[in-house]
C-alpha cells in the first residue's frame, strides 16, 4: 500500500531550511509534496526489497497519481492544480536509480535530471504560489543545477553503490575509467573531468534568473540555490575531496545563508 514519508522525514534536509519563510499553509503543503518525493526515492534506494519489488511498489505508485493518492496528497495537488503528470515523471525518475544505469551523454542525463529534480521543481513553484511564466523556465535550470551539485558531491557514495552518474563521453575524454570511480582511485583525469560538470552547474544556476514579479513566492528556490551554490564552491576550493569526505554545511550555517536570503529579497 503506498503511503508518505514520515513527516519527520524533512527535518535533516536543506528543503527544511528553504521552507521557514513559507506562510503557513503553503509550508504545510509543500512538506506534503516532499514526503511523497521522499516516499518514492526510498523505494529506489532501500537496500533489502529487489528491483522486481521495488518497481512494482513505483508502478502502484504510478497506477495511484490519476485518481487514488494519499488524502493529504490529493488535497495539495487539487488545492494548486498541480498537473499530475509531473508526479508521474518524478516517479519514473526514481525508477531509473532502481538498478545502477549510466548515462552515455550529456543530454541523457539531463533527462534523468528533468525527471528527479526539474519536475519537482515546477511542482513546487506551483505550491509556493508562482504566476509569472518565466518561473517555469527558473524551475528547470535551477533543477538541473542543484541536482548536478548533488552528483558531483556523492560521486564517491553513488559510486559505493555502484552508481555512476557523469556522462561516459565525459569519462572518456578524461580517461577516467569506471572501474577507477566504482574502486575509489579516479585518477589524474578525475579534477579537470570534476571542474567541467561544475562549470556546467554554474552555468544553470546563472540561467536561472527568477522574475521580479514572482521573488517574493521564490524565496525558498532562492534560499536552495544560495545553500547548492556554497557547497559547489566549498567542493571547488578543496579539489573536490570527494572520496575522503563528505561535503556539507552544518546546521548553523545553513540557517544563516537562509537567514541572509531572506533579509535581502525581503
Amino acid at each position: 500500500m503506498i503511503a508518505l514519508a514520515p513527516a519527520s522525514a524533512a527535518n535533516k534536509s536543506h528543503l527544511a531550511f528553504a521552507l521557514l519563510w513559507l506562510p503557513k499553509q503553503r509550508r504545510k503543503d509543500a512538506l506534503v509534496f516532499y514526503r511523497f518525493c521522499r516516499a518514492v526515492d526510498d523505494i529506489a534506494d532501500e537496500p533489502g526489497p529487489s528491483p522486481e519489488e521495488k518497481r512494482l511498489l513505483l508502478d502502484e505508485w504510478l497506477g495511484a497519481i490519476p485518481g487514488d493518492l494519499p488524502a493529504e496528497l490529493n488535497e495539495v495537488v487539487t488545492r494548486h492544480a498541480i498537473d499530475r503528470s509531473l508526479l508521474q515523471e518524478i516517479v519514473r525518475g526514481c525508477a531509473m536509480d532502481v538498478q545502477p544505469a549510466r548515462y552515455p551523454t550529456l543530454a541523457a542525463l539531463e533527462a534523468y535530471c528533468w525527471r528527479v529534480a526539474c519536475a519537482v521543481g515546477l511542482v513546487s513553484i506551483r505550491i509556493f504560489g508562482c504566476v509569472d511564466p518565466i518561473s517555469q523556465n527558473y524551475a528547470v535550470n535551477l533543477g538541473h543545477a542543484l541536482q548536478l551539485t548533488n552528483i558531483l558531491r556523492d560521486v564517491a557514495e553513488d559510486a559505493r553503490n555502484g552508481r555512476i552518474y557523469l556522462p561516459e563521453e565525459d569519462l572518456n575524454r578524461f580517461g577516467v575509467g569506471e572501474e577507477d570511480l566504482l574502486n575509489g582511485r579516479p585518477g589524474r583525469g578525475f579534477l579537470p573531468l570534476m571542474r567541467l560538470e561544475a562549470g556546467r552547474a554554474r552555468a544553470r544556476f546563472a540561467a536561472a534568473i527568477p522574475p521580479a514579479t514572482d521573488a517574493r513566492a521564490l524565496l525558498p528556490s532562492e534560499i536552495m540555490r544560495a545553500l547548492y551554490s556554497k557547497i559547489l564552491t566549498r567542493l571547488e576550493t578543496a579539489g573536490f575531496p570527494v572520496f575522503q569526505r563528505r561535503v556539507r554545511l552544518g546546521k548553523l550555517e545553513k540557517l544563516a545563508v537562509a537567514a541572509t536570503v531572506a533579509f535581502r529579497m525581503w
